[in-house]
């Protein structure tokens, strides 16, 4: 028995839990308030994709009318797919990987319409390993299946996503509404089925629904019907990202037919002032909530009339993964696209290392949100805390932190406190493409399990980027992505199109920027995706300063996408198709040769961009500034030092020969034996584990209180292989 049930409701991601629950459990342990917690989407996914499953998907289109060809052959192979189906379940759940040999023979799994790409597929994975394209077939199969349950049982299922479009910009609650009056559907069988289960044996107070995205809107309702109906004495609740972006204008009655609450933004305290106000054995003043709607006397109300503050993020404690089942996650690879084959791919503790954005400017975010606007990071040592009692917690050592936009000083301190503990973890976050990621501090947060980062290169345009107010340009963007490649971190790209005032031309240059960055092969991954306005970024608020019209309606239920007319009569859209399979191509490091024009149906203007533009933003170079004040890091642990005398015309010196034993190679360097004794001590004094990091100003002073010209020594050769080698960083 447990006072609150929190549920993430079907479907997010199939290979590792949406993390919001965790989050709110981590914190709930804090107030010693009991609490459990499921991901319903991979509970019902498993019912659904097995043998019993499969048994229920076929019997149920039995004697039905089957009409695609496709269907009509899957159902003929039906004993296959249930005679395979739990071997394949365990095997991208990482627990049969021999099936992997079985699976790529090409006669093992039935085979319906997704194979059909095979001959593509081939192109786009390429030469990949035995168990990953084990994994793409096994995917392919699973979709198969997806296909056949969408055509004959459910039309609204999706792997990652339920009746989405219910969700997406539902300005009125209309539809939605209907849909729940209907007969519960094939999947809200399974669904409802397990949510019983689970009610019956935590007996909650409470259950609140964590709903992301609009594919989990419909399933979140479903099952507030289902409460409400079977168990009305239980009060429930819906936070998260849907309600916190396009809920925030609630105004129809009805939607409190299924929930007694919705709370915005942070949900730690509005989900303990909800359990308080519930709890109360006698209410005799008005309850006190945060953010939070209700309906009092048959009208929707917000409430935020507590006059506690927020928790800082010191305060809320280590995500609690506890009650998921994560070793049932599944792995699958869906696309050739590397970035999004970490998300798909393997399961990963998420974490955050500061909440909000530091930059908060971009035109096209939600910067009025809380979510985006309240900044606040955490302590490095704190982060890495709750990075090691995840570990011990999960058995897990991947790491997704899901910042905004993760801040490169508290990657720095992230990354040497993870060194000074001697972790081994794997990484990756969300990044601005901001200058301060040089060579050094990229190598470093390589040297720390980095291996990934994204970010928004939004539309490749200066004058653009401009009016975004990213803060950055093209040729920091082509330096940093430099700087990241050859530390050996793979870099994805957000890229946009139909931005306001965007014309063809931009367009065009645009792609052609892309093109030559994928060319030089500082880009690794990228996605293009079409401008949406939203009612809480700046163009939303202030449309007219961006020469678009919105087109406004009575907004009763969801209020987040705005339609609007882009004043230069462009159809962005038509570029769509040309722009993805450019990218398609040179993500696959070919057909850079061909015209742009190729890749369209229908007339575009030439480039303006020189063919060479961002190769010559590379030939800048700054490796011989002097910057005083930069923190100097030593790497380097194993130094063996011979020393000898140099002779040369009658001449002699004492020189020494160190030699630095790097994890994959040798570096040497001849210099002379006082100055290295000088250097040797002064990488001692200040390794990595000592916290006292000391400036170039500093070594410089301590280097002329014994030799003259610290510069002329600091650019010498052997001083730049080291550097150039990750053994002196200055961050």
């Amino acid at each position: 028995m447990k006072d609150i049930l929190l549920i993430t409701p079907p479907f997010t991601q199939l290979n590792t839990p949406y993390p919001a629950t965790a989050y709110i459990k981590g914190f709930l342990n804090t107030k010693g308030i009991s609490s459990y917690q499921i991901d319903l989407g991979i509970e019902v996914i498993l019912k659904l994709f097995s043998k019993e499953g499969f048994q229920k998907i076929f019997a149920n289109s039995k004697g039905k009318n089957i009409i695609s060809e496709n269907s009509q052959r899957i159902f003929a192979l039906r004993d296959e797919y249930i005679k395979t189906i739990d071997q394949v379940i365990l095997f991208l759940q990482g627990k049969n990987p021999t099936l992997a040999r079985q699976i790529c023979s090409m006669n093992f799994l039935p085979e319906a319409s997704r194979f059909n790409l095979l001959d593509d597929m081939e192109f786009a994975f390429g030469n990949m390993g035995l168990q990953d394209k084990a994994k793409h077939l096994a995917t392919l199969y699973l979709e198969d299946i997806s296909d056949y349950i969408v055509e004959n049982t459910d039309a609204d299922f999706g792997f990652s996503r339920y009746a989405e479009r219910l969700g997406k910009s539902a300005n009125s609650f209309d539809e939605l509404y209907s849909k729940l009056h209907q007969d519960v559907t094939f999947t809200d069988d399974f669904t409802l089925e397990i949510l019983q289960e689970k009610i019956e044996f935590i007996k909650p107070k409470l259950i609140c629904f964590s709903v992301p995205f609009p594919g989990n809107l419909y399933s979140a309702f479903r099952s507030a019907k289902f409460i409400k109906t079977n168990y009305p004495h239980i009060k429930t609740a819906m936070g998260g990202g849907f309600p916190n972006t396009e809920l925030r204008d609630l105004k129809d009655e009805r939607v409190f037919e299924f929930f007694d609450f919705i709370t915005l933004d942070d949900g730690e305290l509005p989900i303990e002032l909800v359990y308080e106000d519930i709890c109360s054995p006698k209410k005799t003043q008005e309850s006190q909530l945060k953010r939070t709607f209700l309906l009092e006397n048959q009208k929707v109300v917000y409430k935020n009339n507590s006059l506690k503050h927020d928790y800082k993020q010191s305060e809320i404690g280590t995500p609690d993964y506890t009650d998921l089942r994560l070793d049932q996650y599944i792995s699958v690879i869906e696309i050739a696209n590397p970035m999004h084959s970490l998300w798909s791919d393997g399961r990963w503790n998420k974490l955050t290392m500061a909440h909000g954005c530091y930059w908060g400017k971009c035109t096209f975010c939600d910067i009025s949100l809380d979510y985006i606007k309240i900044y606040e990071p955490i302590s490095a040592k704190i982060l890495v805390d709750r990075m090691q009692e995840l570990i011990t917690q999960t058995g897990e050592t991947g790491f997704h932190f899901v910042d905004e936009a993760a801040p490169p000083a508290l990657m720095r301190e992230v990354a040497l406190e993870i060194l000074r503990r001697n972790l081994v973890v794997t990484w990756w976050t969300n990044i601005r493409f901001e200058k301060s990621f040089t060579q050094d501090l990229c190598f470093l947060l390589k040297m720390s399990g980095c291996v990934a980062v994204s970010g928004g290169l939004e539309v490749a345009s200066d004058r653009l980027l401009k009016l975004i107010d990213k803060g950055v340009s093209v040729d920091q963007v082509a330096k940093v992505t430099r700087n990241f490649t050859e530390s050996g971190i793979m870099v994805h790209a957000y890229l946009m199109y139909g931005y306001p005032t965007q014309t063809v031309q931009e367009t065009v240059d645009s792609l052609e920027m892309v093109r030559q960055l994928f060319e030089m092969g500082i880009l690794q991954s990228g996605f293009w995706h079409q401008f949406a306005m939203t009612t809480h970024s700046p163009v939303g608020k202030n449309p007219e300063q961006f020469g678009i019209i919105p087109v406004h309606q009575e907004i009763k239920f969801a209020n987040n996408d705005i339609d609007f007319k882009d004043k230069t009569g462009v159809d962005h859209s038509k570029f769509s198709f040309g722009l993805k399979k450019s990218l398609f191509n040179y993500m696959h490091g070919i057909n850079f040769e061909i015209p742009l024009q190729e890749w369209f149906d229908f007339k575009i203007p030439k480039t303006t961009v020189h063919p060479d533009y961002i190769h010559d933003c590379l030939l800048e170079e700054d490796s011989f500034v002097f910057k005083p004040n930069s923190k100097i890091i030593f790497l380097a642990k194993n130094m063996v030092v011979e020393n000898y005398i140099k002779t040369k015309k009658q001449h002699s010196w004492s020189y020494s020969k160190v030699t630095f034993h790097l994890k994959t190679n040798i570096v040497t360097i001849d210099i002379e034996q006082e100055k290295a004794s000088w250097l040797i001590k002064t990488m001692e004094n200040n390794s990595l584990d000592n916290n006292h990091r000391i400036t170039l100003n500093q070594i410089k002073t301590q280097f002329e209180e014994k030799f003259e010209n610290f510069e002329l020594f600091w650019f010498s050769k052997p001083i730049q292989q080291l550097k150039e080698n990750g053994i002196i960083l200055s961050l």
